[in-house]
């Protein structure tokens, strides 16, 4: 059941509206400040184009302090804008070039036959797609997703392993071969300049190489669980969990300072391109 409203909401919610129009205001204040629209020659596409990315970028980050109209009006727009380009590069970038140019611009009628035999199923199981619009016939739409998991699967598991475990293990012997096989580290040289130079190219290279390949090891051991994790396999699957956690750690740090980055770039953008702030 929805809540009854309550004076208290009531006149937070009008709080609300009067420091939205307050903030719009301002907003549109400084952007004609700053930019001066009116003056000749300055009403140009980048200049139209800055004030409309500061509004969008002040408005998404409204969020941080809760849900809003503006914040909702901004989201779908980018949902919008997002599909309507997909929509476009779908168009140009596949079904123009590789299905009605060949089809319906077809030169000769053999080139017309053989576009339509090596073209005739992908485009009907694409149609069939469709058909998920529809509740009476949403059942065709079966015939397409089939093969499309399958293959996606398939292409997924080959590459995943050749990616996240034999790249990854190639990665971790190739050091080790090269500290095997690499020439004098340098001759003539005194015992400490001769140490620095080992642990430089030879030393700390294959110490990372053995510990990424321990890691690597310990990891894929902790989830085979064909054999139960007793005594040395309960210590392997032990370190595994670490190099899980320091992994995940370090996955976490890169997302956040990923995040700051994104963070950094908005804020250089509304200080020194939107108020162009001397630098």
């Amino acid at each position: 059941m929805a809540q009854a409203q309550t004076p208290a909401s009531d006149t937070r919610r009008t709080i609300e509206v009067i420091i939205l129009i307050a903030l719009v205001s301002a907003f549109l204040v400084v952007s004609l400040l700053v930019h001066k629209p009116f003056e000749s020659g300055n009403l140009t596409k980048e200049m139209v184009g800055t004030v409309i990315a500061a509004a969008v970028t002040l408005i998404m980050y409204s969020f941080l302090y809760r849900d809003n109209p503006l914040f909702k009006i901004a989201e779908n727009l980018y949902v919008g804008v997002a599909l309507g380009y997909g929509a476009i590069i779908t168009w140009r970038e596949a079904l123009l070039p590789d299905v009605f140019e060949p089809l319906f611009l077809a030169p000769t009628r053999d080139a017309f036959w053989s576009a339509l035999a090596a073209r005739g199923i992908p485009v009907i199981l694409g149609l069939l797609l469709l058909t998920r619009l529809s509740r009476k016939h949403s059942w065709l739409s079966r015939y397409s997703y089939g093969p499309l998991v399958g293959w996606g699967a398939g292409m997924a598991i080959v590459l995943t392993f050749h990616t996240n475990i034999l790249k990854q293990l190639q990665a971790a012997i190739a050091p080790l071969q090269a500290g095997i096989t690499r020439s004098p580290v340098g001759e003539n040289l005194a015992f400490g300049e001769w140490l620095g130079q080992w642990l430089t190219q030879v030393g700390l290279p294959v110490l990372g190489a053995l510990v990424l390949l321990v890691g690597t090891a310990a990891v894929l051991f902790y989830f085979f669980f064909s054999v139960e994790h007793k005594r040395l396999g309960k210590a392997t699957a032990n370190v595994g969990i670490w190099f899980l956690m320091i992994s995940f750690g370090a996955t976490f740090g890169y997302t956040v300072m990923g995040r700051l980055s994104l963070l950094i770039d908005r804020v250089d953008f509304l200080l020194f391109e939107w108020l162009r702030i001397p630098r």
